[in-house]
């Protein structure tokens, strides 16, 4: 009887793959639908895809008018996209999918920005990008001598639609475009300012100084009149940018319709909008359309 037994605990067909299928896709549908039940917009928004620059902003900081002085003449549906950012419920595929919810998400989206932008400077908010900072949550310099500094996100202008996001390496002090170009995150959701008064708050942060330069050689000779050579000179009459003003908007969208005659056009100066010739004329001194 035993034998008997054993031999058909082996002959037993395993359960079916559709079932285990089924079940670990209904485990998959628990774990996502309490990862958005558990937060409200705010908590979903930060954890969309390439939104890790973000930090949650306390609902408390965006209750109080004083933190929202100036912003509420830039949005035609204030109200709704405020109300919009302090729901405790997450949209749902329906939402995504209806015109006019997307026109007040679009909203939401660049008003949350700008509040961001402001609540990172408190004390609170230094404190979080100051964590997410120290765990390399920016991303790393792709500088090779920065030997995989920390970077800090950075916008090259306050104003919204002129820039996306870019990355600030505290070592080299140099602005570079994020490994992930994050392309619907405007920089001014960060601001100008932000990387330098947080190292300013926290100096402990800074960097030791570079110990080493990259020096060009030709066959381990250096190359007349280029850096390291004693006929090197350092260059005259260079521009100084901390962000992007008038006259280098100017520059950048005269370049962009440049590249776009060539048929080049490439990398952080893409017409997001998919624009034609005489659209991207019509926008060039304008700062809706284009983003640097």
């Amino acid at each position: 009887i035993l034998i008997i037994f054993f031999f058909l605990m082996i002959r037993r067909p395993p359960r079916s793959t559709q079932s285990r299928s089924s079940a670990a896709s209904d485990v998959y549908k628990r774990q996502e639908d309490s990862l958005y039940s558990e937060g409200g917009w705010i908590q979903w928004f930060c954890s969309l895809e390439d939104h890790h620059f973000f930090c949650e902003v306390d609902e408390e900081y965006i209750r109080d008018n004083f933190n929202l002085y100036g912003l509420k003449q830039k949005f035609t549906h204030y109200n709704e996209a405020i109300d919009m950012i302090l729901s405790p419920d997450c949209p749902d595929d329906e939402d995504l999918e209806d015109d006019k919810f997307l026109e007040i998400y679009q909203e939401a989206t660049d008003l949350y920005g700008l509040i961001h932008a402001r609540f990172i400077l408190s004390p609170k908010g230094l404190s979080m990008m100051r964590e997410k900072y120290v765990l390399g949550k920016f991303g790393s310099c792709p500088r090779v001598l920065c030997e995989r500094q920390n970077v800090i996100p950075v916008g090259m202008s306050e104003e919204l639609r002129t820039s996306r996001v870019k990355v600030y390496c505290p070592k080299c002090q140099d602005v570079y475009i994020p490994k992930k170009k994050c392309a619907d995150v405007d920089g001014a959701y960060f601001g100008c300012s932000f990387p330098h008064i947080l190292l300013q708050s926290y100096q402990e942060l800074y960097p030791a100084p570079p110990n080493s330069v990259y020096i060009p050689r030709i066959y381990g000779f250096k190359i007349h009149t280029k850096k390291g050579s004693k006929f090197y000179e350092e260059p005259k009459n260079v521009t100084e940018i901390t962000f992007y003003g008038e006259e280098q908007l100017k520059k950048l969208k005269a370049n962009l319709l440049q590249n776009q005659n060539a048929g080049g056009l490439e990398g952080d100066l893409l017409n997001e909008n998919g624009n034609s010739d005489d659209e991207i004329n019509k926008a060039l001194g304008k700062k809706d359309n284009i983003q640097f």
